[in-house]
């Protein structure tokens, strides 16, 4: 069985989102990898170096540019004649482009997997990850998407792939890349750090949000996250998120304070090694997750946590 398997850049480097789905792969198949993008090349001789990875394809054309799933899916799709399975990690872009290629295929797309447990049988989250579905499907071709805390990361180095590139990408005129607006942060990336500290609506306003959290994290090495009920409340942007409905997590470390676990937040968090729950309501349902559970009033808890460090 042969896997294609998109690759997460940004035409200069490959993403860490990658690394898992590489694994994921791996399970199914012989693993061929996908660089689409503009003066790519560089991804493309750092994607044959992951260990397990047999073939890179590259498509280096202007309008792969920014991803474009409009322009990004018909070529996939026809790549897909001499691959049995397509996996994208559960990105924006994979999420954005591998519903087109399913269509395009008239397949049933598999979203956002946890495990393989054969060729044609995978297990995935339902009802924000109170419950695991197992799917099994009879499809020819299949395209999924992979849940990339679910999957240890393949090794960056120690492959032997090699390039090759292909051709047939065009521009579709349906959509264009208007502009992008990327935080910028001198702390680890949230879907990459190793411990998080979470700030959620019991920190009252933006203010006490920085003035809290961050020194923390700050004395850490953390990122920073949020529960959605501290985003909408307007303390942090949404970049801040953690959650289903935000970015899925699963660092070594996870500190959430003043976070009551809501359900579509231990969605996004509950696969994290070790959590530790900062909360004055000792019923919080953050509780029943959590490693290390703290009572008390993390205005005076989190700042002497801090001083300790």
């Amino acid at each position: 069985m042969k896997t294609l398997v998109w690759v997460e850049h940004d035409n200069a480097s490959v993403k860490d989102a990658t690394l898992a789905v590489v694994t994921a792969a791996a399970k199914l198949g012989e693993v061929h990898l996908l660089v689409a993008g503009s003066g790519c090349a560089a991804v493309a001789a750092e994607a044959a170096k992951i260990a397990g990875v047999g073939k890179v394809h590259l498509a280096d054309d202007a309008s792969l540019a920014n991803a474009l799933a409009e322009n990004a899916a018909p070529l996939i799709a026809g790549l897909m004649d001499s691959h049995d399975a397509v996996l994208f990690p559960a990105t924006s872009n994979g999420k954005n482009i591998a519903p087109r290629v399913a269509a395009l295929l008239d397949v049933m797309q598999i979203s956002d997997i946890l495990s393989v447990e054969s060729a044609d049988t995978f297990t995935r989250p339902i009802y924000a990850g109170n419950a695991i579905a197992t799917v099994q499907t009879s499809d020819k071709k299949l395209v999924i998407t992979v849940r990339g805390t679910a999957f240890a990361k393949a090794d960056a180095t120690g492959g032997s792939g090699t390039v090759e590139a292909v051709s047939g990408a065009s521009d579709a005129g349906i959509s264009k890349f208007v502009s992008a607006e990327i935080a910028k942060s001198e702390r680890p990336e949230l879907t990459s750090a190793k411990v998080i500290v979470s700030g959620g609506r019991a920190l009252q306003n933006s203010e006490n949000f920085h003035s809290i959290i961050e020194p923390l994290a700050d004395k850490l090495g953390a990122a920073v996250g949020a529960s959605r009920a501290a985003v909408d409340a307007g303390y942090v942007p949404n970049d801040y998120q953690v959650g289903q409905t935000g970015k899925i997590v699963a660092p070594e470390v996870y500190i959430a304070v003043g976070i009551s676990g809501a359900i579509q937040h231990l969605a996004g968090m509950k696969d994290s090694k070790t959590i530790i729950a900062i909360n004055k309501d000792e019923d919080a349902p953050i509780f029943q997750v959590a490693d290390i559970g703290l009572v008390g009033d993390l205005f005076k808890i989190v700042p002497e946590l801090t001083e300790k460090l």
